[in-house]
């Protein structure tokens, strides 16, 4: 049931469902109707989503529809309402026949815009992405919306319309191209082209050329659009974009396509949205918020890499682009489609509970595909060089560098950025803290006393707090003292670094020495001949449960862009022997995958289970967990909690706050989900009404909080 905005005053003290206290208004006279306007005649009442970011307030309110607006206010448009003396923005849902809620309704205040921004479509997803995040719809659709700009919704209202038939240009489905190399793809690109909704997981064997993985994906966009359906396709960031938007326009028509990423600025972003609404473009491709395009007939959606944390949203309510797409799939009954080098453990749920089926390569392909990977951490090669477990560059990562070199680029992937980013005790290799404020220890370009990075503290007399040693040594060297140090060592070579907000998306054919940070590995034209993956211990070490799957992610990635072993391609890694190590070895992203799934699944830790963080003040914290389970257990639904745990903060901002936050974890199966996570919603907005408690953060499945 919607309710009156004059019920739903979020300034008055009022119950859960926000509706005013009856004894509030005993002893007062009723309020004489106002005159208003004259309301429209044919489906007066409007449904209306306030833009608010209060839990509580996160349900559609009626309004009266003034009969001056009756042509604009259409379903979808943009409105002005009158709310707790204030003019909100909203989205109107509906119209109807007549109100449920009891009172004289309040009239919109203004129609923005005519355009109809707020598909049906949309609406839905939207609903659903706030459900399984224990979101606000308005939270959702501040991503999927973009910002308006006025004078291109004048062009809209000009442009003819687009239906929903199939395009008078859809050309015959096209050639299998780089899926002949997987055993089941062809038969995947012939179900699109048929309009069918198979759903699959890909490792792409290559991250250049013609079998690159941009074009894996406009192949299957293309056979998608040969159907006369539209897709959707998601990429962590501007360099991916730009990659498959040229993949795109090889094989279909310009017109056909639109971009949907804030780094293009707010007008191009509106255009193209607009585009796609008015059905003059079919196939949406960006970065998170594309996942909400407008798509008409929609056919396909696709997410290249869905392991990078850049497909997580940063703001309320934290949704992430695989399942938001996993979502939109299920309610338009389209084909979806995971692709990436590696295999992210919840993309291998999928595969093993049957929701989609993987597209692999037979092993004979897998050889000739890709470069031959070395670990200098192994026997064979510590018996050759007894000083590779220690050294920078061991004997065979330098051999390989050098060789390479006669024959092209060379890649260096390094952990960090920066010189020598941070410092560890040369005793028990923990790191250095400041002994002010506890943050991380490093030495400067051009300095030799160690001073803390958050507080800038010089450490002369450091002792180390675990075994009081007093000698130091680097944890990390950064990309810029990498990058000086290969000078020296193959002088008069050209050196290219990418790192930081230097990050470059190609080089060419020329022979260099190309040093980047994990993720900011440039594409060579042509394929890299050899790259030096360094710094394999450092990114295996990280405090996080998915360190070794995001770790080996990276190094896929990295060795992806080299040359097949054919072509003398070679890749070297200097890790101590792990499964990970054992994974890139092998070229077996999808055995890692299972591997770590099932370690996942015995010890009952995420993807298995699902998890929400509660963070903040300790006592709204014990508060809200504490209300959530009694609600839960008198349901027969018990949780698995672990804490509350003191946070401890990163930057400058954790000089002196330490144990200020608090956060509890909370496990349950997905067989439970759609109850524990309806219980967390509905505690948190009858909190949030009665104002309790200090605001808190509530996240459901952050793959950063473990």
């Amino acid at each position: 049931m919607a309710d009156n905005p004059v019920q739903s005053q979020p300034g008055l003290s009022g119950d859960v469902n926000g509706a005013v206290q009856p004894s509030l208004l005993q002893g007062f006279p009723a309020p004489a109707a106002p005159a208003g306007p004259a309301l429209a005649t044919h489906l007066p009442v409007a449904r209306v989503l306030v833009e608010s970011p209060l839990p509580h307030l996160d349900r559609p309110f009626d309004y009266a529809v003034p009969a001056g607006m009756d042509s604009d206010a259409q379903p979808g448009v943009r409105v002005k309402v009158s709310f707790n003396g204030q003019q909100l923005n909203g989205f109107l849902l509906e119209r109807m026949a007549s109100s449920d809620a009891g009172h004289t309704l309040v009239p919109l205040a203004k129609t923005v815009s005519p355009v109809p921004v707020l598909t049906p479509a949309v609406s839905r997803l939207a609903s659903a992405v706030a459900a399984r995040y224990a979101g606000t719809v308005s939270d959702v659709l501040r991503l999927a919306i973009p910002p308006r700009v006025a004078r291109l919704d004048k062009e809209y209202a000009a442009e003819p319309k687009s239906g929903s038939s199939p395009p008078p240009e859809a050309a015959k489905p096209a050639a299998a191209g780089p899926w002949e190399d997987y055993r089941n793809g062809p038969a995947f690109l012939r179900h699109l082209a048929a309009g069918g909704n198979p759903r699959a997981v890909v490792n792409s064997l290559q991250g250049y050329g013609e079998s690159g993985w941009p074009q894996l994906l406009a192949t299957a966009v293309a056979a998608t659009y040969a159907s006369g359906k539209g897709a959707v396709v998601v990429v962590p960031d501007y360099r991916d974009l730009d990659r498959l938007e040229q993949a795109l326009l090889a094989l279909l028509p310009e017109e056909a396509v639109a971009r949907l990423t804030a780094d293009d600025g707010p007008t191009p972003r509106y255009r193209n949205f607009l585009r796609l609404l008015a059905g003059s473009a079919r196939i949406a491709i960006g970065t998170r918020s594309a996942a909400f395009a407008p798509v008409s007939n929609l056919g396909l959606v696709a997410c290249w890499d869905d392991g990078d944390d850049l497909h997580i949203d940063q703001r309320a309510p934290y949704a992430h682009t695989r399942e938001v797409l996993l979502l939109r799939a299920g309610q338009e009954d389209c084909a979806c489609l995971l692709a990436g080098h590696t295999r992210s453990t919840e993309a291998q749920r999928l595969v093993e509970a049957g929701w989609a089926q993987p597209v692999e390569t037979d092993r004979n392909v897998v050889r000739r595909t890709v470069p031959r990977v070395v670990n200098t951490a192994d026997s064979f090669e510590q018996a050759r060089d007894p000083l590779a477990g220690i050294a920078r560059l061991p004997g065979a990562a330098w051999r390989a560098a050098k060789d390479g070199l006669e024959r092209g680029p060379v890649l260096i992937q390094v952990a960090r950025a920066g010189y020598a980013p941070s410092l560890v005790c040369e005793t028990c290799r923990e790191p250095a803290r400041c002994a002010k404020c506890q943050g991380p220890l490093a030495v400067g370009a051009g300095s030799a006393i160690p001073q803390c990075r958050w507080c800038s503290t010089p450490s002369q007399d450091w002792q180390c707090a675990h075994c009081g040693g007093r000698r130091l040594r680097k944890g990390a060297t950064g990309v810029l003292r990498t990058a000086e140090e290969l000078g020296r060592a193959f002088p008069g070579k050209t050196v290219i670094t990418s790192s930081g907000d230097q990050v470059k998306a190609a080089v060419g054919t020329g022979k260099a020495l190309v040093v980047a940070t994990v993720g900011a590995e440039p594409v060579a034209d042509g394929g890299y001949a050899a790259a030096l993956l360094l710094d394999g211990d450092s990114l295996l070490r990280r405090e996080s449960l998915r360190a070794g799957e995001d770790t080996v992610r990276r190094w896929f990635n990295a060795a992806a862009l080299v040359r097949p072993a054919s072509d003398g391609g070679m890749a070297v890694i200097t890790a101590a022997d792990t499964a990970a190590v054992g994974a890139l070895l092998r070229w077996d992203p999808a055995g890692y995958a299972r591997r770590e799934l099932s370690l996942r699944a015995e010890l009952q830790l995420p993807p298995a289970v699902r998890i929400a963080s509660v963070t903040g003040p300790r006592a709204a914290v014990e508060h809200y967990t504490g209300a959530v389970t009694a609600e839960l257990a008198a349901s027969g639904i018990q949780l698995r909690a672990a804490g509350p745990a003191p946070v401890l903060l990163a930057g400058p901002a954790a000089a002196g706050r330490a144990g200020e936050d608090v956060r509890t974890l909370l496990f349950f199966p997905y067989g439970q989900a759609a109850a524990v996570v309806r219980v967390l919603r509905a505690t948190r907005a009858a909190l949030a009404a009665k104002r309790l408690v200090e605001p808190f953060q509530l996240r459901l499945d952050g793959v950063d909080v473990l």
